[in-house]
């Protein structure tokens, strides 16, 4: 090859991978993103030249997943004070169990928690998790009217305002939209932790790329998409990868 023709990549790799982090990072990306299977992300990989098996993207999803998802939570502001919960139903194994959910007042996802029932005990362990998590407490708690919260409350954040009322409790009945879409697309969850550890990743990594397209220009959203892209790279490591010479 003559001189000046060569193409140099520099690629960044990550300690016992063969793959560049690029790679790694965009499957994880994919999968979280889009109501894709791993079959499905294999393919898509494969279309661009990248021979990898669902088995991998399956345990780069695992092991990744949750440390880009903790690595987005650092960034975020600090919670809203009025705080909204909601549980719903999701099947697991052919079993009904309880999907816990916070978010506050922005619509920012507080906590998740897979549970088996929704009594006092369950509601009572969601809002200890909650304040755990958060290391904050809020001003207001919008929940619906399941009498599970009330008693719960009154024990675990009683100097904090309750307001359970169904109407005021879109903001976290919306935010199980997405859930219920990967829930169809994966055809149920396999067990209670893996339903876990999924969502807990979940929960963090596709708000981001999900902001409120419905109040912004054109202009505005592939701005602010951008700066989320940026934030990405920067938290996976790809940074300024690849780069020519």
């Amino acid at each position: 090859m003559e001189e000046g023709t060569a193409r140099v990549v520099r690629v960044s790799v990550v300690p016992g991978h063969r793959y560049p982090v690029e790679i790694i990072s965009h499957c994880v990306w994919l999968y979280h993103r889009f109501p894709l299977s791993f079959r499905e992300v294999e393919e898509l990989m494969l279309e661009r030249g990248v021979v990898v098996s669902c088995e991998t993207v399956r345990r780069w999803c695992l092991k990744f997943g949750q440390a880009y998802a903790n690595a987005l939570r650092r960034r975020c502001p600090r919670p809203g004070d009025k705080w909204h919960l909601d549980e719903v139903f999701i099947k697991i194994n052919g079993e009904l169990k309880y999907l816990w959910r916070a978010v506050d007042q922005d619509g920012n996802v507080l906590d998740i928690l897979v549970q088996n029932r929704r009594d006092k005990a369950a509601a009572r362990r969601s809002f200890r998790k909650l304040l755990k998590k958060t290391r904050s407490v809020a001003r207001v708690v919008v929940t619906d009217k399941l009498p599970s919260y009330g008693a719960a409350h009154r024990e675990a954040m009683p100097s904090v305002e309750h307001r359970p009322h169904k109407g005021l409790n879109n903001r976290a009945e919306n935010s199980h939209q997405p859930t219920r879409q990967r829930e169809h697309a994966m055809k149920g969850f396999r067990s209670v932790g893996g339903a876990q550890r999924f969502l807990s990743a979940f929960s963090d990594i596709s708000p981001h790329f999900r902001p409120r397209r419905h109040l912004m220009t054109a202009t505005n959203h592939r701005a602010e998409m951008t700066v989320r892209f940026a934030i990405w790279k920067q938290i996976t490591g790809t940074a300024g990868l690849p780069a020519t010479a």
